[in-house]
């Protein structure tokens, strides 16, 4: 298909759909725990997920290469990977779905933040700084309301969400300023499932016991969660990515943590106040400013 100069209905209906998956991702994360420890869950889909991706990548004629001077950063970020899954995956033993996701997604905003020291072209503006202004009030907001009141260990699950929110950060930092930048998008998502799968695996075997009360409803939604979330769903992703603008995408990440809270709500039942409510536009907001470019002169 030829590429597109802006995102056209199928686009935006792709990009919907992505968000959705990306929000629902933490419910069934939070699900398949009950079932398998976090960790293990966290290395398993690594694993399951890396076969697919690399038929993918092979079917379609990806480059795909060990020697062109992107191991080492590879690696990098493959280890990035594993750490911010095992916090995240942890976190959602201890906080709510709404919270994780609130947390999570405020990785554009530890991204702008890099790429103003590292990355020349990526300087901040005044309204990249106002989105990170309004995404830090909604932040404190969120952690000032309820995490004691519902539970003494919910504030470490939140805290244990925004710093796997840096660690997705750095990973995006590291592919740009490194030889990543020149392989693959597949290429990328080998290496980051490559390294981390063995690495939580042997994390989890270490911790003890990897499994607690598997069900065929576990293992259903675990395997919905590798092949449709992780192979299907970032395929896709890399799909969309190859046909429209980059820029014009961006805007939509404000999408997922709205979808988490959600699902978090219409799923599991969780409980959504003001305050959260509150948080979640500031940060919703804040990711549309910080995403947004200036329009050509």
């Amino acid at each position: 298909m030829e590429r597109r100069n802006k995102i056209d209905l199928l686009g935006g209906c792709l990009l919907l759909l992505f968000s959705a998956l990306l929000g629902l991702n933490q419910v069934l994360v939070k699900l398949v725990n009950v079932g398998l420890d976090p960790v293990f869950q966290a290395g398993l889909r690594s694993l399951c997920a890396f076969l697919p991706v690399l038929l993918f990548a092979l079917y379609k004629r990806r480059h795909l290469s060990l020697v062109d001077g992107s191991w080492w950063p590879g690696v990098a970020i493959g280890i990035l990977f594993g750490v911010e899954f095992i916090m995240l995956f942890t976190a959602l033993d201890y906080t709510s779905v709404a919270r994780a996701s609130l947390f999570f997604y405020t990785m554009p905003f530890w991204l702008a933040l890099g790429a103003h020291f590292w990355l020349p072209d990526e300087r901040l503006n005044g309204m990249r700084i106002a989105g990170l202004l309004l995404a830090f009030a909604g932040v404190v907001i969120a952690l000032s309301s309820g995490s004691f009141d519902l539970d003494p260990r919910a504030m470490t699950g939140d805290l244990l969400c925004l710093v796997a929110a840096t660690f997705w950060a750095a990973i995006a930092l590291l592919t740009r300023m490194t030889m990543l930048s020149r392989s693959s998008p597949e290429m990328q998502l080998l290496y980051q499932l490559g390294i981390s799968a063995p690495l939580l695996l042997a994390v989890a075997v270490l911790n003890g016991d990897v499994v607690r009360e598997p069900t065929p409803l576990i293992w259903g939604i675990f395997t919905f969660q590798v092949l449709v979330v992780v192979a299907a769903g970032f395929l896709t992703w890399f799909w969309i990515l190859s046909l429209y603008p980059a820029s014009d995408m961006a805007v939509y990440s404000f999408l997922a943590p709205v979808f988490g809270v959600f699902f978090g709500w219409l799923i599991l039942d969780e409980y959504v106040g003001l305050h959260l409510l509150l948080s979640l536009l500031l940060v919703a907001l804040g990711i549309v400013l910080v995403n947004r470019r200036p329009s050509p002169a």
